[in-house]
């Protein structure tokens, strides 16, 4: 597994699939979530298509760089944040979005690539507007699938997707792998697949079980804040995706998203939660194959 140094301080992992010579595509992945969520047969689908595919551990989780020097007390966090005390609450975490995504842009100067086509999913899709706001050009183009814009009213999870999203999982593997089912509350309704959901479980406690990072990950989520004002000058040609049985970042975050940004393509699709799930590959990456022909 290559990992790059990059300049923002952190060491990132990551992987790739197709061939050098083609146009990059950066896949950015969510909160708490490893590079292997992109799964291999998704990212063999879009290198098929001519496409230099990118995937990578965000910072805290996987097998990047992780930040022991600096826990969190997200009892304490929480507080502080709802308190409205946001300096106090920036001091206790170590690093913001624009950091995670200078990872991102890091680890593309690494490679010796100049400008990438940019793809987030989730909190990564948070994390690839981030890059086409501070860096345009850097971002040939961007996509940003099942996230929102920072602003509080819109994209919010359902009160069982938000009790299931920061529930303690167990330590242990059996108990994690059992505790993942709980995830089927924002997947996609038709397609649900119980068995894919604990075998990437399986997979992510196997590879690199590390929930101390979510905390800080979170924490950097939160204090990024709206990102509203600036979408609305974004020049970098930007697609937004959506699935409209999503229960975590409900679909209102989709299209403010699309709404703010000038030009923008919204796709939402139906039968789709917060979740790839297989059966709506072909349609989202011929989305992004037709999107990602724009330089």
């Amino acid at each position: 597994m290559p990992i790059a140094d990059v300049p923002s301080g952190a060491s990132i992992a990551y992987d790739t699939f197709g061939e050098a010579a083609d146009p990059p595509v950066l896949l950015v992945m969510g909160f708490g979530a490893q590079m292997i969520s992109w799964h291999e047969d998704f990212c063999h689908m879009l290198a098929a298509r001519g496409r230099y595919v990118i995937r990578y551990d965000n910072r805290d989780s996987g097998l990047s760089t992780k930040f022991d020097a600096h826990p969190v007390d997200m009892t304490r966090f929480i507080e502080t944040v709802s308190a409205g005390e946001i300096p106090a609450a920036q001091a206790m975490i170590p690093y913001t979005l624009q950091d995670m995504a200078d990872d991102g842009l890091g680890l593309l100067t690494a490679m010796g690539i100049t400008r990438a086509h940019i793809f987030g999913s989730s909190m990564g899709g948070m994390i690839a507007q981030t890059m086409a706001i501070t860096h345009p050009e850097r971002c040939l183009t961007l996509t940003s699938m099942m996230s929102s814009t920072g602003e509080s009213e819109y994209g919010q999870p359902s009160p069982a997707a938000q009790q299931a999203l920061f529930s303690p999982k167990p330590a242990d593997r059996a108990g994690y792998i059992n505790a993942s089912e709980k995830e089927a509350i924002w997947a996609s309704r038709r397609y649900t697949d119980i068995d894919g959901i604990r075998e990437l479980a399986a997979r992510s406690y196997d590879r690199a079980y590390y929930p101390a990072g979510t905390g800080r990950q979170l924490g950097a989520m939160i204090l990024g804040g709206s990102r509203a004002e600036a979408l609305t000058s974004l020049t970098v040609p930007t697609l937004v995706i959506h699935g409209l049985d999503d229960t975590l970042i409900d679909p209102r975050g989709g299209k403010r998203t699309a709404e703010l940004v000038p030009g923008a393509e919204l796709i939402l699709l139906a039968d789709m939660g917060h979740d790839r799930p297989r059966e709506l590959w072909p349609a989202i990456i011929d989305a992004v194959g037709a999107h990602t022909t724009r330089t």
